[in-house]
């Protein structure tokens, strides 16, 4: 196939294009920075420089690429401050609905069947019930305030993807090469210097990913198409707060993380007392069984500590959505 990847310098896009080279399929790929293309050429793809906010401009490049696939990537997730989660997650929220709406408009125009777009399985989840949801499991209805635009561009995605017929990707908390949870990155730091504190009894369930297990779930994606259906894509091991946070830590070489208990966490805001308190984590048996996937790290245990001895380089993105 040939592929229009949306947001193709992305942590997820940069272990994408030679995953769908390696497969024989060729790649147009997208970046907003025009000093960018070298590296996509670099990696594989045809570089074209385009907003993927600018509705002319996209409907043009899918048009002049004439893909068999359109994979929207595109966030803006350098420079988190989840203290701030709604101005941090304002423009990916925006791409999440403006930019969906209009790669789903190019693919009808150019006769585009096979779509795939990125979610987020970090913390979206109804706060009830057992530790860790599947697919038909409710999201939060009453989010705290710092999540709910973020969670109404969620909520966009996953009802317009899968009624065009696309495909839905859930990915966990990212870590791994270009993110932020890679030695130097910004997440990576945060836990170095403690500045990532343990908030009341740190039971909130998290699932994580490997970037490079995400890419390959989405390549599994495009070649077991399975039209509208939405996939968790996360490693084997959703687990609390309290034990990724200090076991990352530990990776990090950093002394264990402050604790701070939950009625201070109010004042540092409610999201975050939801995000290391109360959030479930997701079952990936729908991805393993209809994808035929399976996550090559399968749990951030081991994940973390080989982060400790790979010196990756630094990057954006982490224990937030995928960039």
């Amino acid at each position: 196939m040939h592929v229009f990847l949306a947001g193709a310098t992305g942590a997820i896009g940069r272990a994408l294009i030679p995953m769908l080279s390696a497969d024989g399929h060729t790649v147009t790929g997208t970046t907003t920075h025009p000093a960018r293309a070298d590296e996509l050429r670099a990696l594989g793809a045809t570089p074209v420089v385009v907003d993927g906010l600018d509705r002319g401009a996209v409907l043009a490049a899918v048009a002049a690429a004439r893909p068999d696939a359109i994979v929207h990537q595109m966030t803006a997730l350098a420079d988190m401050d989840m203290r701030k989660a709604q101005k941090s997650f304002a423009l990916t929220n925006r791409l999440r609905i403006e930019g969906t709406d209009h790669l789903l408009e190019a693919a009808r125009a150019s006769g585009v069947q096979r779509v795939i777009v990125q979610s987020y399985a970090g913390w979206p989840f109804a706060r009830v019930g057992g530790p860790v949801k599947s697919e038909t499991d409710p999201l939060d209805p009453d989010p705290p305030r710092q999540l709910r635009a973020m969670l109404d561009a969620i909520r966009h995605v996953e009802s317009h993807v899968p009624a065009a017929g696309g495909v839905v990707l859930r990915y966990g908390a990212l870590y791994g090469p270009g993110t932020g949870l890679v030695p130097g990155g910004d997440q990576w730091e945060e836990v170095r210097a403690r500045r990532f504190p343990l908030i009341g009894d740190g039971g909130g369930v998290w699932s994580f990913a490997e970037v490079r297990d995400a890419a390959r779930a989405t390549v599994a994606a495009l070649e077991q198409w399975t039209p509208g259906e939405i996939y968790n894509v996360v490693d084997d091991d959703p687990a609390p707060v309290r034990e990724w946070l200090p076991a990352l830590a530990a990776a990090a070489g950093a002394k264990p993380p402050r604790h701070v208990p939950r009625w201070l966490g109010q004042l540092l805001g409610a999201h975050l007392v939801v995000m290391m308190c109360e959030v479930r984590g997701a079952s990936n048996a729908k991805a393993r069984e209809r994808l035929g996937w399976t996550p090559a790290t399968p749990s951030w245990r081991k994940g973390f500590r080989e982060l400790a001895g790979s010196g990756s380089a630094r990057g954006a993105g982490g224990i937030v959505p995928a960039r």
